[in-house]
């Protein structure tokens, strides 16, 4: 069960079974906040915690050389990443010619003398991501890639990855999504940052069309757009606005995060993000824009960590008091380690 369920009416308590009929404005009447409470906890009993998946974005903190990325890969997989996940664009047909031509707004992190110099020193080769495709296979990690353009989406659909990202500069480019929806048989993860609420309808509704199958095929990313996002501006809550309109149109919703540390992640994991994708890199002080928001392989290492511990930690109780409580209960509780002192002053 991967949605949010409507909110089970619980069974009447005996002072309100004493006022039975409720008239429609005593229902009315009861607190906004009650109700809130009542479908909140109908809800979480109702979700199904799956194990956390987590994406290691790679993207293109390589510096343009394949055998930095083969060993990104490596470090992300002993690390404990489900996905190592890089990005592939065609610059020439994804910027304007005044794009490609400026210079970088960054200087200090370009590798070019204008901006579609810099990304082109950054691109790798379908052939480079089919080798990269083969390295994750040979160390059991799954492969990825966002897509940024048409090209780019053919170039990587002819690996048939398990599963492709669309990021969120990309949400809105339905000739790219079309490839990917109607070319591609595989998951497709959309972010949704920088995106209004009809925008994210309008994905959603184009993955509903033709081959589509939304249900089957879409993860919806949470997220904000920006390197690196204050916690203000992480705006966790969204998550539970993903669940509630979309968790049952599409397969899941996943949290992609561009904050500092790793606590956020454990919190979106909680709060019901099946996928976790963090950008990652071998050292933070690199050259580039990305590193600074990325995790080094002992930070996601001990998300890892963090995520499997909170996984084994989201259940309920199977009974009221717990094996390794009953001896605690003899032991500390009022009422239990004094029962015969106290009934017999109550004789």
């Amino acid at each position: 069960c991967r949605h949010l369920p409507q909110a089970i009416p619980a069974p009447p308590s005996a002072d309100r079974v004493a006022k039975e009929p409720r008239t429609i404005a005593d229902q009315m009447a009861e607190p906004a906040n009650k109700k809130a409470r009542t479908t909140d906890l109908a809800a979480l009993h109702g979700f199904k915690y799956q194990k956390p998946k987590m994406i290691a974005e790679i993207g293109c903190n390589h510096k343009g050389e394949l055998e930095i990325a083969k060993e990104l890969l490596t470090l992300c997989k002993q690390a404990g990443a489900t996905v190592g996940k890089f990005q592939k664009r065609t610059p020439k047909e994804l910027l304007t010619p005044e794009q490609y031509n400026a210079p970088h707004p960054n200087p200090e992190n370009s590798y070019g003398a204008t901006y579609g110099e810099h990304r082109e020193f950054l691109e790798l080769s379908v052939e480079d991501h089919k080798v990269l495709q083969d390295h994750c296979k040979s160390i059991g990690l799954e492969y990825s890639c966002s897509v940024w353009d048409t090209t780019s989406a053919k170039e990587i659909v002819s690996l048939n990855p398990t599963l492709i990202k669309v990021g969120s500069p990309s949400n809105q480019h339905w000739e790219l999504q079309k490839v990917l929806r109607d070319e591609y048989t595989g998951e497709v993860h959309i972010s949704t940052g920088m995106t209004t609420k009809e925008e994210i309808e309008k994905i959603v509704t184009f993955w509903e069309q033709g081959k589509g199958d939304a249900k089957n095929r879409v993860v919806l990313y949470n997220c904000t757009s920006g390197y690196p996002v204050p916690f203000e501006d992480v705006c966790l809550l969204d998550i539970r606005i993903l669940q509630q309109k979309y968790a049952h149109r599409v397969k899941a919703i996943g949290f992609s995060g561009h904050h500092l540390g790793i606590a956020i992640d454990v919190a979106a994991y909680a709060l019901g993000a099946e996928w976790v994708e963090r950008h990652f890199t071998k050292d933070r002080t690199w050259k580039g824009t990305d590193h600074a928001a990325s995790l080094e392989p002992a930070g996601l290492s001990k998300l890892m960590r963090d995520l499997a511990a909170t996984h084994t930690a989201l259940s309920y109780k199977a009974e009221d008091i717990l094996d390794l409580e009953k001896a605690q209960r003899a032991k500390l509780k009022w009422g239990q380690y004094n029962k015969d002192i106290l009934d017999k002053a109550n004789k």
